[in-house]
């Protein structure tokens, strides 16, 4: 199994940097970028540039007063293009730009926003907290509500039970996200029915101020609506997934057997069955956080306003603040290529007969 995980992790190193070559490629051939940006500021057409550039804007345009509108929009100076060049790494060629990217990311020094004048893992650490607590809690809610409730409606096969919770859950599947998060809005939190949550935030503005039990009972409280927004369509998958799983294992013949020597229906189901029909279920716990965390979250972030990655990632590739979007990516690929691996070593230590090393000397 050493042997397995080692080369799973030297696996990693290639995928990855073919991943960041693939999309810096993307990058150069995209049209727009940083200096196309502020370019852009300068001659009026981009109204949400950055205020850092603002002095090179009136070194640039200096001394032509009322003429250097004109004359931006015909075309800057060569000499300010090429302090923007250089200030934003272009002046050097496109492999060695690449190079320098991997040396570092190898150090894991990822540089400085470039419109934010922050440290790219300070802000991304800074928004983490909050896809943290929409994954995790994501997460939780689907696999407790989904697994017991996958495992009842396998129990009661085909009877009215199952009928409508699978009614239920599907029409819940085919409701967007964020269609249900604008629904938990206009009828909890103010929009015209109830004002019973908070609409903004991950906590209050007085949460330090309250007992650790009131600053949990507030934080539980803030983010109730965008986690049940996000959990609506994991819980069809999840549910769907575990009855399957179960029905398929419960016609097998071990189980009959099982039956027939006379064992309670309980020890049949939860001695036997259950590790055997939860293997794929549980074994995906790590993949269904991760997915949880990287995906779905922007919309939900916008709709409650919450800070979190998904939002920086999209302003930041709004932005062209390749800095973040670089180190967002490499972070998140290498997070997943783990979490990737975490899910088949929990194969093995669900189900010991498992053996992913064997398979491949074969």
């Amino acid at each position: 199994m050493i042997r397995y995980i080692l080369r799973r992790l030297l696996l990693m190193i290639p995928t990855i940097i073919g991943i960041l070559a693939i999309s810096f490629a993307i990058v150069q051939l995209a049209p727009g970028g940083p200096v196309e940006r502020v370019v852009a500021q300068l001659q009026g057409h981009d109204m949400g540039a950055t205020s850092r550039f603002s002095g090179m804007q009136s070194e640039a345009l200096g001394a032509g007063g009322a003429e250097s509108k004109y004359r931006g929009a015909q075309g800057l100076d060569p000499e300010f293009i090429a302090e923007l060049e250089k200030q934003f790494g272009f002046d050097k060629p496109v492999h060695e730009r690449f190079y320098i990217m991997i040396r570092n990311y190898t150090q894991f020094e990822f540089g400085e926003s470039y419109y934010r004048d922050v440290p790219v893992i300070d802000l991304i650490a800074e928004k983490l907290p909050v896809s943290i607590s929409l994954g995790l809690w994501t997460t939780l809610l689907t696999y407790f509500i989904s697994i017991p409730l996958g495992i009842a409606k396998a129990r009661r096969d085909g009877d009215g039970f199952d009928v409508w919770t699978s009614a239920v859950i599907i029409v819940g599947y085919a409701i967007p996200g964020f269609l249900f998060a604008v629904a938990l809005i206009v009828l909890f939190a103010g929009g015209s029915y109830f004002d019973v949550f908070p609409l903004r935030g991950l906590i209050s503005e007085n949460w330090e101020e309250l007992s650790p039990a009131g600053q949990l009972l507030d934080y539980l409280w803030h983010i109730f609506l965008p986690v049940l927004a996000l959990s609506i369509g994991g819980f069809a998958t999840t549910t769907l997934l575990t009855k399957n799983s179960f029905l398929d294992e419960i016609r097998k013949q071990y189980v009959m057997t099982a039956r027939a020597k006379g064992l309670a229906e309980k020890r049949v189901l939860y001695g036997h069955v259950f590790r055997n029909a939860m293997l794929i279920v549980v074994a995906g716990f790590p993949g269904a956080f991760i997915g949880a965390f990287f995906t779905g979250s922007l919309l939900i972030e916008t709709i409650f306003s919450l800070d979190g990655l998904g939002l920086l990632s999209y302003e930041s590739i709004i932005n062209r603040d390749y800095p973040v979007v670089f180190a967002s990516l490499f972070i998140f690929s290498l997070m997943g290529l783990v979490v990737t691996l975490i899910s088949d070593l929990t194969y093995v230590w669900i189900d010991p007969r498992i053996d992913f090393e064997a398979r491949e000397t074969s």
